[in-house]
Parts: C-alpha cells; sequence; structure tokens
C-alpha cells in the first residue's frame, strides 16, 4: 500500500515522501480499516522533528485519526461499516489497524473527511476540560488557540455543555473567527491582555492552554477562585515559574495531560465517554467539525508546511 514515510529531524519537505509499504496486518482485538480521510495534528509535526516518539508497538509512520470502511472486522464492527478511528499511528496511508474498542460510528450526515477531524481533538478536548478541568453547566471556559483544531473543538464543546467561552487569538481575524463558531468573547491576544479580558468578564473557571511560556501567569491571573488549567501543550515553553502563595489564595488547580502515551484500555473508557456524552451533540448539530483544507496523502509534506504556518482555521485533512 502507500503510506508516507518520514525521516525524522527535517522540514517536512526534506522529511516527508510517499512510500510502499506492507499492508498492515490486524492482531486480536484489532480492525483493518480502509483509509479515506486521516487528520493531521500538531503531534505529528513533533514526531517528525524528533520530539514525539511513538509509544511501544505503535506504527512509526504519522497519523494519530483516520475515518475509513472496515475491511477485516473485529468487536462490534462489521465489514463496509463505516467508522473514525483513534490510532497510536499509521494514519497516513491507504489502510490502517486499530484497537477495535477505539473505533466509533460516523455520525449520521457527516462525511469522511469531517469525521477523520473528530476523533485526536474531541478526546484530547473531552479527557482535559470535561474530565480533568470539571466544567461544568454555567461555568466560563477560556480556549487559547482558538481556531486551531482543538480551540475550534473545545469551543464549540464547551458551548453544546453550557459554557460561557472566552477564546483567544492571535490576529483579529481569527479573533473575529472564534465568534463565528460560538464563543462569546473573542480576545486578540496581540492586541490586548487576555488576562484583563477575562476579568472583565468575572473571570474563568477553566483554562486549556496550548501555549504555555508566559500564558501561565496570566492564566492564573484570569481565573475564578477554585478555577482550574489544564495544559495539553507547551509550544510557547515548558518551563514556568510557579507562584505558590498566588495559587494558594485562588485555590487553584493545575493539571495537564497527554492522550497518545495513555494505554488501550484507557482509550476505549475515553472512546466510551465521547461517544455517550459528545456524539449526541454533533448528531444534534451543536458540534460540526472544522476543516480548513484537503491534502491528497502524497502531498503530507505540503500540508504540514501549511499547518506549521499558522493559517488555517479548524483541522487539515489528508486523503489517500
Amino acid at each position: 500500500m502507500t503510506a508516507v514515510g518520514i525521516e525524522g529531524g527535517k522540514g517536512p519537505a526534506q522529511a516527508l515522501r510517499p512510500v510502499q509499504i506492507a499492508r498492515p496486518t490486524p492482531g486480536p482485538g484489532q480492525v483493518l480499516i480502509r483509509v479515506r480521510a486521516a487528520g493531521i495534528n500538531r503531534p505529528d509535526i513533533l514526531q517528525r522533528v524528533g520530539g514525539y516518539p511513538p509509544p511501544p508497538g505503535a506504527p512509526d509512520t504519522l497519523g494519530l485519526e483516520i475515518a475509513g470502511e472496515v475491511v477485516e472486522a473485529a468487536g462490534r464492527w462489521k465489514a463496509g461499516d463505516r467508522v473514525c478511528a483513534l490510532l497510536g499511528g499509521g494514519g497516513y496511508a491507504e489502510y490502517a489497524v486499530c484497537d477495535a474498542r477505539h473505533a466509533l460510528p460516523i455520525p449520521d450526515g457527516l462525511d469522511f473527511v469531517q469525521a477523520a477531524a473528530l476523533p485526536e481533538t474531541v478526546f484530547t478536548v473531552y479527557a482535559n476540560v470535561f474530565e480533568h478541568g470539571a466544567l461544568k453547566a454555567g461555568e466560563t471556559l477560556m480556549v487559547h488557540g482558538a481556531t486551531s483544531g482543538i480551540g475550534t473543538t473545545a469551543i464549540q464543546l464547551g458551548k453544546a455543555a453550557g459554557a460561557k467561552v472566552i477564546a483567544t487569538a492571535r490576529g483579529a481575524d481569527k479573533a473575529a473567527a472564534a465568534l463565528t463558531l460560538g464563543a462569546d468573547v473573542a480576545v486578540d491576544a496581540r492586541a490586548e491582555d487576555f488576562a484583563e479580558a477575562a476579568k472583565r468578564e468575572g473571570g474563568v473557571d477553566v483554562v486549556l492552554d496550548m501555549v504555555g511560556g508566559d500564558y501561565f501567569a496570566k492564566d492564573l491571573d484570569a481565573l475564578k477562585t477554585g478555577g482550574r488549567i489544564v495544559f495539553i501543550a507547551a509550544q510557547a515553553g515548558g518551563d514556568v515559574t510557579l507562584p505558590i502563595y498566588r495559587l494558594m489564595q485562588k485555590r487553584a488547580v493545575v493539571a495537564g495531560s497527554t492522550l497518545r502515551p495513555r494505554d488501550a484500555d484507557e482509550k476505549a473508557r475515553l472512546a466510551a465517554e465521547v461517544e455517550r456524552v459528545v456524539w449526541p451533540w454533533i448528531a444534534a448539530g451543536k458540534v460540526k467539525p472544522q476543516v480548513d483544507r484537503t491534502f491528497p496523502l502524497a502531498e503530507a509534506a505540503q500540508a504540514h508546511a501549511y499547518l506549521e504556518s499558522g493559517d488555517h482555521v479548524g483541522k487539515i485533512v489528508l486523503v489517500p
């Protein structure tokens, strides 16, 4: 089959190229899926440059989420079923295997491209905003990186859950885009202090932060008493100063997590929760995948370059 090979530690044009490799063989409890679309995520870039190695047993090739048709059945799935799935790797290819418990039915009304934009982002947002961050209806969520794949998903899930959403983005155009996705307040972080903007709105209960660096002190400043900050990345730097007394005064909680290294049983539990809670929101039209652009599988390098440019709003998807 055709897949995207990777020679790590380089820019996209040098690192990514179409290659011919053996079609994967599913093991016990795994399904084989013919890939119709594969989502691109920032962890793919981190793996490409050598900063995010695949977990033991995962394919070396990139790709953490796909949508397609079941070819070899397992678990609840039969051949021909339309599914989207969370992978440990290997999605940039014509076929992929995954634990049958990590696949979900494609919601009615969505095509393969839209469905491929769901698993990695929805699982990440659900685990961090609703489980680690314990967001509840009536609370206020602040989302950084509002027009990223994670950001566009977090805005919609927060609103679907009955929360107020404050979104931050770098640029007036991106802040405006966040409003169209349902954010109640959007802040251009290049032009305004988002902590001050949040305090004008009464403060926030949960912050979803993928920036880190100097955002942390402002996150803490923006929090209400008893607020929670959840980190899922640190694009501006992973080392911060923690003001302990300020943390105590706010009775704040600081948490963080990754998705890919979780064991198979934990991912299966999370998949079941996502299907129970989020899939009905999609069916009701409260959450819609935001796909900015598609690229042919052979143009994965161009797709990575586009993601790194930061010009996108929503997800970028490869189509074999």
